[in-house]
């Protein structure tokens, strides 16, 4: 605590010493659990806060109904009537480490109170900047994620082997508790208030104050600045600035293994229009240099290590990534960005709403959107069929290719059954070139527990032309995420597969377990021959 100060700081150091027996950590956190009559109201984001319903409404069958997994009900007699019919889960109001900067509760009883939990430093979260974690929830309960598998699976958490050390300070975060006089704009009052202390507490990141030695303060640490440019010849014969280039530094690794870096501390920005970026109050070790860029598919890394020393400002200038190409594109669809957002996203059973996300931007967050890609306005028999030049991925492409629950015909069989699904791509080209190779590339913002089959003009071939084997754990579906782990996959497909006039690509999902396995695709791109 610190004088003047209206709150508290808390910080943790991890060690593990050398030589301890191999163990694992799934998830670490901070949790605060309010008082239950009194925190009512929920604020995570301007357009994201709500009166919340009561523990008890979840946890009593009277008042609830369990759905498709625990952590999700439907209120069938709440406590507040205005609840009524609403789905509440706590992985709705998760949110990306780049935005969770300050989430809490509100009393509005008596005199209006708040209490906050701000991360000034995105440095010891694990994973990167667009990992998913949860914020606060119905407890009340408003958590310190930082180390977690949501949203990644056994990819991300920590595993300590062959008597290895390790040593991490996660923290410090800063509990802020604020009050206003009552009135009509309380809670607004407030909320804009922890808004203004999260950007003191940012500003005056790293802190001063921590005495451990295991936390560096601004003058043992170093800067970073450079200029990240994209090389794409299809694109563009001369040099693209990489705006909006998302850059940072993470323990070396192959490019992309930043995604699931969980031991570390990682350093990111986001690059402005001319691709020019720059890292602050770096803490000193070696690291590499890695960056995506919006517009572009794969991951940039910079193969020798970065160095950063006490004091040090290093520079990059004129990086050039160049995008993984072999010939020109032939069509597309969707945007590569690591997120399947632009695609449909359909609006939720009337039964199952959550009002918050009711014309709001985060459409995907309602509760069980994977059911509705068999409505009958949608498909209810055959899987989706996209043509290149007539369909449009916005409302053609549903965001998520889910399984299909289908009837056995047998009423005393109470389990639901699901088989995979296959889309197909259609296209038309005149002019094939059978001598020559094309190349189809599948970025997937997501995946759980699901394998992509790739097949060309002959959905019958009993081997795929490409199969990805079984990846991916993210539960993003379920979860109400819309990426995860994100994944390139690159297809070669020779000419003499391709016939001129109209062509079809099946993609298949076959695993059927449950309505939960599922890919979200961020981008895909079919190339022609080189030229």
């Amino acid at each position: 605590m610190l004088k003047g100060s209206s709150g508290f700081y808390c910080y943790a150091i991890y060690e593990c010493l050398e030589g301890w027996p191999e163990f694992n950590i799934y998830e670490t956190r901070i949790v605060f659990k309010l008082a239950i009559d009194k925190f009512l109201y929920m604020a995570i984001a301007d357009n994201r806060q709500r009166v919340m319903p009561l523990l008890e409404d979840r946890e009593v069958p009277e008042h609830s109904e369990k759905l498709a997994y625990p952590e999700a009900v439907r209120f069938t007699n709440p406590n507040d009537p205005n609840l009524l019919g609403e789905v509440d889960d706590k992985y709705q109001y998760s949110m990306e480490n780049k935005d969770n900067q300050v989430h809490g509760w509100i009393c509005t009883e008596d005199q209006p109170t708040g209490f906050w939990q701000i991360t000034p430093s995105n440095e010891f979260r694990t994973c990167g900047p667009i990992k998913q974690d949860l914020t606060s929830h119905v407890g009340p309960i408003t958590l310190a994620m930082f180390v977690s598998t949501h949203y990644a699976g056994e990819d991300v958490y920590l595993k300590f082997r062959d008597g290895e050390s390790w040593k991490k300070v996660f923290g410090p975060i800063f509990i802020y508790v604020n009050s206003v006089p009552q009135g009509d704009d309380a809670t607004l009052s407030l909320w804009e208030d922890a808004k203004t202390q999260m950007m003191t507490e940012v500003q005056s990141w790293p802190y001063s104050f921590p005495e451990s030695v295991e936390f560096q303060k601004s003058e043992e640490r170093g800067n970073i600045l450079g200029r990240l440019l994209v090389l794409d010849r299809y694109v563009n014969e001369d040099y693209i600035p990489a705006k909006d280039a998302c850059v940072g530094l993470a323990p070396p690794g192959d490019a992309g293994s930043w995604q699931t870096e969980c031991k570390g501390y990682q350093f990111w920005t986001t690059a402005d229009e001319d691709g020019y970026f720059s890292i602050y109050n770096v803490r000193t070790g070696d690291y590499n240099l890695y960056a995506w860029v919006p517009g572009f598919i794969g991951d940039y890394l910079y193969e020798n290590i970065v160095t950063i020393a006490s004091g040090s400002s290093n520079e990059y200038m004129d990086l050039v990534y160049e995008p993984p190409r072999v010939g020109p594109t032939l069509w597309e669809i969707g945007i590569p960005d690591r997120s399947a957002a632009e695609f449909y996203v359909p609006d939720p059973d009337p039964m199952y709403i959550n009002s918050l996300y009711v014309n709001h931007p985060d459409r995907f967050r309602q509760y069980g959107l994977w059911s509705r890609y068999a409505d009958a306005d949608l498909y209810p028999s055959e899987d989706l069929v996209y043509t290149v030049g007539v369909c449009d991925y916005t409302t053609d492409w549903f965001f998520a290719q889910v399984t299909r629950k289908i009837d056995v015909g047998n009423e005393d069989n109470d389990d639901d059954t699901y088989v995979g699904t296959t889309w197909q791509i259609r296209f038309e080209d005149q002019n094939i070139d059978v001598s020559g190779t094309y190349t189809l590339r599948v970025a997937i913002a997501s995946a759980t527990l699901a394998e992509l089959q790739v097949r060309v003009n002959d959905p019958d071939a009993t081997v795929p032309l490409y199969s990805s084997g079984l990846i991916g754990r993210d539960n993003a579906v379920a979860r109400h995420g819309i990426r995860g782990l994100h994944s390139l996959h690159s297809i070669s497909i020779d000419g003499s597969l391709l016939i001129e006039g109209v062509n079809t690509i099946f993609l298949t999902q076959p695993r059927n377990d449950d309505e939960f396995r599922s890919f979200m695709y961020d981008y895909l791109r079919f190339e022609g021959p080189p030229n």
